[in-house]
């Protein structure tokens, strides 16, 4: 079994710290809860004759998130105890990014061939890239899985899911 500290080594210098990544997300919270702010005094974010506004309760809630991600933000920027362990190292990026493309690029296909076509690629190729299944084993369990979504969603529940601009499915009549 390899000692931690050498798997951190092989995986190079960090590429992102604890305190960098909680003050991004931070701002990006404030800048959400700033909108809801703005959009909730747009809508009467005060007190009317008959109750509160419809903005007032979401102006609270900005203003909670802005609050809340001040204070988190300088709790990463300008805190004596602020986290600066590693967040992701070369290593660990790359296995999500072995994850995260893939499932962005499935997400993109469906557009074009529909969910049952795109996944049934997916599948396919996940087994064979990710899992080292054979090619044979892939098709197969990728065609048998959406063949029963097929037949479960399509012909027994009769709630039709997208085929795609292509459709390429059109041939069987659905």
């Amino acid at each position: 079994m390899s000692d931690p500290q050498e798997q951190a080594a092989d995986d190079g210098p960090p590429l992102a710290k604890n305190a960098t990544v909680d003050a991004v997300v931070a701002a990006i919270l404030f800048a959400v809860g700033l909108v809801v702010v703005v959009e909730s005094r747009r809508l009467g974010a005060g007190w009317t004759s008959d109750g509160p506004g419809a903005g007032y309760f979401p102006f609270y809630i900005g203003l909670i998130i802005c609050i809340s991600s001040l204070g988190i933000f300088w709790q990463a920027t300008f805190s004596a105890g602020r986290d600066t362990d590693t967040f992701v190292d070369r290593g660990q990026l790359k296995r999500v990014m072995a994850v995260l493309l893939p499932a962005l690029v499935y997400v993109l296909a469906t557009v074009f061939v529909g969910l049952y076509v795109a996944s049934a690629i997916y599948i396919t190729l996940f087994m064979v890239i990710l899992g080292h299944y054979s090619w044979l084993k892939s098709v197969i369990v990728g065609l048998v899985v959406n063949a029963v979504f097929f037949m479960m969603f399509e012909v027994w529940f009769k709630v039709p899911l997208y085929k795609g601009t292509l459709e390429p499915l059109s041939f069987l009549g659905y």
